[in-house]
């Protein structure tokens, strides 16, 4: 059963990438995520500078746990700031969507929603949609929800994407809107 659900999840995240490629996206969604690039990496046009630090991470393992043990009222608030149609297929349960972060609809429906939460909120943000160091929609979300000054922030790491670093390894999904 969970092959299956990873196999349909891997196949919608695949459908999505070739929608986006061949309506010309792909690029300018990977374009928007781009920015300067750390000395180490100064030859490589294809690596995106972090904005957040390894404490403002959370792996998948650690989320599940947090999840699967958390108290009322103690369960992180969980964004995901990816594309509608892989966020149907197959979410986080509980998190709530905003739309493509690297879109200005997208950002903005995200900073309208985090106007109404508490700054210490324990707060994670994930997209998915492809390799984290690629991901067009990771960056400008963080940037906008730390710049309104949340203390509990961080980044689900996903290396590859949702499919695979989630839904892959039997971690809770739920699916639709």
């Amino acid at each position: 059963m969970k092959r299956t659900a990873a196999r349909v999840l891997a196949g919608v995240v695949l459908a999505a990438m070739a929608l986006t490629v061949g309506r010309g996206t792909w690029s300018r969604l990977h374009a928007a995520g781009r920015s300067a690039k750390p000395s180490s990496e100064a030859g490589r046009s294809d690596t995106p500078v972090d904005p957040w630090t390894s404490a403002q991470t959370v792996q998948p393992e650690e989320l599940a746990k947090e999840l699967s043990e958390a108290k009322a009222g103690e369960r992180p608030t969980i964004a995901c700031v990816g594309f509608r149609v892989l966020y149907e297929g197959g979410h986080i349960p509980g998190a709530s969507y905003h739309g493509p972060a690297s879109k200005d609809d997208g950002l903005a429906d995200l900073k309208k929603w985090a106007e109404g939460l508490r700054r210490s909120a324990n707060l994670v943000v994930y997209c998915g949609c492809c390799p984290i160091a690629r991901c067009p929609n990771l960056r400008p979300a963080f940037t906008a929800l730390h710049t309104m000054g949340f203390t509990r922030l961080r980044v689900l790491l996903l290396p590859q994407n949702f499919a695979t670093d989630w839904a892959g390894k039997g971690y809770p999904v739920a699916k639709g809107l």
